[in-house]
């Protein structure tokens, strides 16, 4: 009886254990303003570029490459850590900072110097999103364009689990100087949504909480454990214990 109270006593205790949440803050978790122009995303160093060069309309890229005498890498142009790419013609390139589309008119604007009537193509090869947290799938989800809502990413990882806080789904963001932003989005309450708060862009990383049941469990099995251990080990002691006493 002494035992069973002193389990009971140590689980009530471990119902406030929260180290099996990740992202957690001291700090209230800030409201962040959601805007097109925030969520439109920023060329960063180590980010993979296809650029496509057309020498005029008509031309493909590959025979405009050949002309220019430089191949195409199919695998993507990296960019440095000092945010530069290294083009055919007009050399060194800063394009960290610059969204696709103001580096494609960067670029296009280098070449009107060297060819007539140059176009460029311009598109971030590694753009993803994570999802972790209480839902079927977690990983990393490849896209291929501008942006994704919280509904299409979560769609992807298969659904939250019914283990899910679906009041407090977090989204983690950093900005052009690398600062890291956290904002929660209820999904509960339709009334209170902004379509805003629901996009996602590259990079972003999406935990989904998980309710103070999953937390309580996976704390009382932590403090289980040792006493589920120690009766196997004394198990079989016991057993010939009686077996003597017969």
């Amino acid at each position: 009886m002494f035992l069973a109270v002193t389990v009971l006593a140590l689980l009530s205790g471990c119902a406030g254990r929260s180290d099996y949440q990740l992202l957690q803050t001291s700090k209230p978790v800030e409201k962040v303003k959601v805007s097109a122009a925030s969520i439109e995303y920023k060329i960063l160093p180590q980010d993979r570029l296809k650029i496509i060069l057309y020498k005029d309309p008509g031309q493909i890229s590959m025979e405009a490459a050949q002309k220019l005498g430089e191949n195409i890498n199919p695998e993507g142009i990296l960019v440095n850590a000092k945010g530069y790419i290294k083009l055919p013609l007009v050399g060194k390139v800063k394009v960290a900072g610059l969204t696709q589309s103001e580096a494609s008119d960067r670029i296009e604007s280098l070449y009107r110097k060297q060819l007539t009537e140059p176009s460029v193509y311009l598109e971030i090869m590694n753009k993803r999103i994570i999802v972790l947290g209480e839902v079927n799938k977690q990983g990393v989800i490849k896209i291929d364009k501008e942006k994704m809502t919280l509904f299409e990413a979560l769609g992807f990882a298969g659904g939250l689990t019914d283990s899910a806080l679906r009041d407090g789904v977090i989204i983690m963001s950093s900005d052009a100087k690398s600062k890291m932003h956290m904002r929660k989005v209820d999904l509960t309450n339709f009334d209170t949504m902004k379509y805003a708060n629901l996009m996602l862009r590259p990079n972003d990383i999406v935990y989904v909480q998980p309710n103070t049941w999953k937390k309580f469990r996976v704390a009382s099995k932590d403090y289980v454990s040792p006493f589920v251990t120690i009766t196997k080990i004394a198990a079989p002691f016991v057993t010939l214990k009686y077996l003597s006493d017969d």
